[in-house]
């Protein structure tokens, strides 16, 4: 889930629905995109029904979002029809997403019609939905359904009307196109908002498997101009691998074709999310063509194709709810996410995307990101995960203290530490790998859930390495933690330093971010333009000098700030008394700070410890060809 600007989108909507349902409801769903500039869809649903009460739902717990994240401050214009007249609606008074009608004797079919601005909010992402250019559509912006109807007994025939000229791409089937107008075949609202749909002037499709393979894989790519869209060759050659590799991996596929959409804007975007048969993913416009912003995203699409095994055909039981406003609890996100994380970073490697040696450096910084983060000291991880609703929306001041989604980058360290562990147990005969071939593979065919809870975890793991596994995940999830779990950096063969040198992924993000990293000296990030201080750690130099988020830097040691002078008077204050002196503005009062550090620049890097067997560079060796097969 990422980054995004806004821009002026605008889509109509056109819902028929039918009334009071039947025990399993059909929809007729048409979507009228055709004003995508302004932000604004314009939805038409028709629905069956019988005389009687009749509660319709917007959708608010959305799939990958883990929270109640639906829109539905931005569902507008909402009219009901039925038998010639407007049917009046009241929303429920204490549920905001259910709005009640009486459906008068002698109608047997309604129309609700309403329109959805799309200009930020968006499930998925907190940008907007379309520009002139492109769109992205997620359907649970766009429907009413019956509430307490389980998704998949829902039917949505979905059709929707594109701008002129425009191509598409989606995992739904088409049932025909007349002009930009395409229909799509019947499906359950549970596949129809499990299935994206970006469209864009500018639009091409990349063939990831042979003529005659099965299943299907495919890219599809829009963005804002015809040379955004331009993948490298050595990218298609590394998302072909990635193809291969998940098949080494997991051993079976549950989809029947996969979609891996790629949206390459700045306008449109700002997320990544995970599919049965595809994946939503917006790295921003220069994606495939700026080099730090294409390091820094190469793991995006490894990481949301991973979910179709781990995710969304194993499913935490307490997120494989029954429809859309069956609340969801996150405990073991660690599982869902972090998992995840961590075999999205290694088939990052393993295809290709990234060198080992930037594999390495991404490890040292999230390592160092969270061996420094000061809410350690009161907060478990877990509790980063049932609390997903409130973090999610939390600012960024003060995040160090508070934490944030830990339970993505600090899975990826634990499940490291597991994969390792099992490598040791075993004269490295097994690994994580085994794990995952035997939990997520099973038999392969259409989507499935299949859900899990901690016990399933705990049995799958000593099936491939017997061991006390509980007590290990229990104290690393849910007991406070005050230093991060190093111990699978360890025990792979190498171990967290910091030195003068840049990492090479912190450098990376410094320049797309525009900002300057201090984390690991001072305790602290600042903008590149204007100054301004983002999180400080609490206990860290810079704290204990009495400096805080939104303070804006105005001069080093006297002299004009700058990134290059704040990093200099680092360099020079190494081995002295020499303090460094910020003069600083916040609400509009000055102040002279003084931070006594004299430790240096430092940034972290991994480093290889010779007497202890190289565990990292293995795990991430290409393992296609060995048992990927043709799944």
């Amino acid at each position: 889930m990422r980054w995004i600007d806004s821009a002026i989108l605008s889509f109509f909507f056109t819902v028929t629905l039918a009334a009071q349902a039947p025990s399993k409801p059909s929809l007729r769903l048409e979507v009228d995109a055709t004003d995508a500039a302004r932000n604004f869809f314009h939805a038409k649903m028709t629905m069956a029904v019988t005389p009687s009460a009749l509660t319709l739902a917007y959708p608010e717990w959305i799939p990958g979002n883990h929270r109640p994240s639906g829109p539905i401050m931005n569902m507008t214009g909402l009219r009901i029809e039925g038998g010639g007249k407007t049917i009046p609606w009241q929303r429920d008074l204490k549920d905001m997403y259910a709005v009640h009608v009486q459906v008068p004797a002698g109608v047997s079919e309604i129309t609700a019609s309403f329109d959805e601005i799309t200009n930020s909010g968006v499930a998925g992402g907190s940008g907007a939905s379309a520009s002139e250019n492109v769109l992205d559509v997620n359907w649970n912006q766009l429907v009413l359904y019956p509430a307490n109807a389980p998704s998949d007994d829902v039917q949505v025939k979905a059709s929707i009307h594109l701008p002129d000229g425009w191509k598409f791409g989606t995992a739904l089937t088409v049932a025909g196109q007349n002009d930009s107008i395409v229909e799509f075949e019947p499906v359950s609202l549970t596949t129809l908002v499990d299935s994206p749909l970006i469209a864009g002037s500018h639009y091409k499709q990349i063939e990831l498997t042979n003529a005659g393979e099965s299943p299907r894989h495919v890219i599809d790519l829009v963005g804002e101009s015809e040379a955004a869209i331009n993948m490298s060759a050595s990218d298609i050659t590394a998302y072909k691998k990635l193809v291969a590799e998940t098949g080494a991996l997991f051993g079976a596929r549950h989809y029947r074709h996969y979609d891996l959409l790629l949206t390459l804007s700045d306008e449109v975007g700002g997320r990544g999310l995970e599919h049965h048969e595809s994946s939503d993913n917006a790295p921003g416009e220069k994606g495939l063509t700026d080099p730090s912003t294409h390091l820094l995203n190469a793991g995006l699409m490894p990481h949301e194709f991973t979910h179709s095994w781990n995710g969304k055909y194993r499913r935490p039981t307490g997120l494989a709810t029954r429809n859309y406003q069956e609340p969801m609890t996150g405990d073991l996100l660690w599982v869902y996410e972090g998992l995840t994380d961590y075999l999205g970073n290694v088939l990052t490697a393993r295809t290709g995307l990234w060198t080992p040696k930037q594999y390495q450096e991404s490890l040292a910084e999230t390592a160092a990101a969270l061996d420094h983060r000061a809410g350690r000291s009161w907060r478990s991880l877990e509790d980063t995960a049932v609390s997903v609703q409130m973090l999610r929306l939390a600012p960024g001041g003060w995040q160090n203290w508070r934490r944030g989604l830990d339970y993505y980058p600090e899975g990826e360290l634990i499940w490291l530490e597991v994969d390792t562990r099992i490598r040791q147990l075993t004269n490295n005969q097994k690994s994580l790998d085994d794990f995952c071939r035997a939990f997520h593979g099973g038999q392969s065919g259409p989507p499935a859930v299949v859900p899990y809870n901690f016990n399933d975890i705990i049995k799958g793991l000593n099936a491939v390495a017997p061991y006390d596994w509980a007590s290990l995940l229990n104290e690393r999830v849910n007991t406070v933690q005050p230093r991060a779990p190093l111990a699978g950096i360890e025990q792979g063969g190498w171990r967290l330093v910091y030195n003068d040198t840049p990492n090479e992924m912190a450098k990376a993000l410094e320049g797309v971010a525009k900002m300057a990293n201090f984390t690991y000296s001072l305790g602290f990030y600042v903008s590149a333009e204007g100054g301004t201080l983002g999180d400080v750690i609490v206990g860290s130099p810079a704290f204990k000098a009495g400096l805080g988020p939104g303070m804006k830097m105005i001069a080093v040691n006297g002299r004009k700030y700058s990134g290059s002078r704040l990093n200099a008077a680092l360099t020079a204050s190494r081995g002295t008394n020499q303090p460094i002196e910020l003069l600083v503005e916040n609400a509009h009062k000055f102040k002279t700070y003084t931070i006594d550090y004299h430790d240096g620049p430092r940034h972290p890097h991994l480093e290889r410890v010779p007497e202890k067997t190289d565990l990292l560079d293995d795990l991430i060796q290409p393992r296609a060809g060995e048992n990927s097969g043709n799944f």
